[in-house]
């Protein structure tokens, strides 16, 4: 897969870009102004990355996901994983009839719900997961394949299920893995 070079990263117009970000010539970047991304991360094919979005370290955009920051922005922080074909909403129609709904009609005759999506450290959302408008994967949470995520999680806990539940707690072992990994990163 082909990443863009450091000249076509710049020539983006990116809020912000660290070292080493890779991101594929075959993703699409909207509004690359509000979007920031830090060091060692990497966005690859397919994907569709709009409105506000906030990238941090080794994060991985794995191929087809959609990430819509929207207005309200979704912040990706350090070591999350967002698999095959996740999608992250910041903000949905009103699917109940009391209003118009699709992006052509206008705000007056619509109800939309938008809100900041967090996705926090050590996160990782399964293939063909949707996370939904609110929601806070708090620090550690694992969520299954094709799990919908209507709520905010628990942290260090493993969620699966349409809508998504508590299955169990997940273990923290790879806190030390961290460890070894940035001192061996400091080392070279």
């Amino acid at each position: 897969m082909p990443y863009l070079t450091n000249e076509q990263l710049n020539n983006l117009g990116l809020k912000f870009f660290g070292k080493n970000v890779k991101i594929s010539d075959k993703a699409s970047i909207y509004n690359p102004a509000t979007i920031s991304i830090k060091d060692n991360s990497r966005i690859d094919d397919f994907c569709v990355i709009s409105g506000k979005v906030s990238i941090g370290r080794n994060v991985h955009i794995t191929p087809m996901c959609l990430i819509a920051g929207g207005e309200k922005g979704i912040v990706l922080n350090d070591f999350s994983t967002v698999a095959y074909g996740v999608k992250v909403f910041t903000q949905s129609d009103d699917y109940s009839g009391g209003a118009m709904t699709n992006s052509t009609i206008p705000a007056e005759f619509k109800n939309e719900y938008k809100k900041e999506v967090v996705l926090g450290k050590y996160s990782i959302v399964g293939a063909g997961s949707i996370v939904m408008p609110g929601v806070t994967l708090s620090e550690g949470t694992s969520v299954g394949a094709m799990s919908l995520v209507l709520k905010t999680t628990q942290p260090w806990s493993i969620y699966a299920g349409s809508p998504a539940i508590k299955i169990k707690e997940r273990l923290k072992d790879l806190l030390k893995l961290e460890k070894k990994y940035l001192s061996k990163k400091r080392d070279s």
